[in-house]
């Protein structure tokens, strides 16, 4: 059995050799206050010697979130409901719903029962009929022409919509161009 070297000498050292590998003539250890000036080397902001910034210290960059398919996803479909609800909104703003007394309407199917009727600019070439009366309310076609009658003199065609919360009726007359 050995016995164990002395405090502060290293049992594998070279003949000759510092302790711990450190050039001759230095301690082993810093002096206390922080660690000496490297020759040729400009002193750095923050060590021991150096002034202090007059601001506080940057804050670190937080790491950035990585985009998730989820996100993606999420997004796509909201930007296609606000789509489609737009797309629904413009398309609807031209229909005999929004018809107001002088308007110009164009009929965009010739099927009687659904004639499709859109609000166009009266100097439109696409300008058929002229809205000489709107009233509220749920018609039958006897009834409509007795009501058109008597709101619109020289009216030639009444147009019925009922359903969806909007009943109404338009009496129309040819558009002169």
């Amino acid at each position: 059995m050995s016995t164990p070297p002395p405090h502060g000498q290293n049992p594998f050292a070279q003949p000759g050799q510092q302790p711990y590998g450190q050039p001759e003539g230095q301690a082993p250890y810093p002096p206390q206050g922080g660690y000496p000036q490297q020759p040729g080397y400009p002193q750095q902001p923050g060590q021991p010697g150096y002034p202090a910034a007059p601001y506080g210290a940057v804050p670190p960059e937080q790491p950035r979130r990585k985009v998730s398919f989820k996100l993606i996803k999420n997004i796509v479909i909201v930007l296609v409901v606000a789509g489609v609800a737009i797309g629904g909104y413009i398309a609807s703003r031209d229909d005999a719903k929004t018809a107001a007394v002088g308007d110009c309407m164009h009929r965009g199917n010739s099927d009687d029962n659904n004639p499709d009727l859109e609000v166009v600019k009266c100097d439109s070439s696409q300008a058929q009929y002229v809205v000489l009366a709107k009233v509220k309310g749920t018609y039958t076609q006897l009834t409509a022409d007795s009501k058109c009658a008597e709101q619109a003199k020289d009216f030639q065609y009444s147009y019925t919509e009922s359903g969806d919360g909007s009943n109404f009726l338009l009496c129309l007359k040819d558009h002169k161009k």
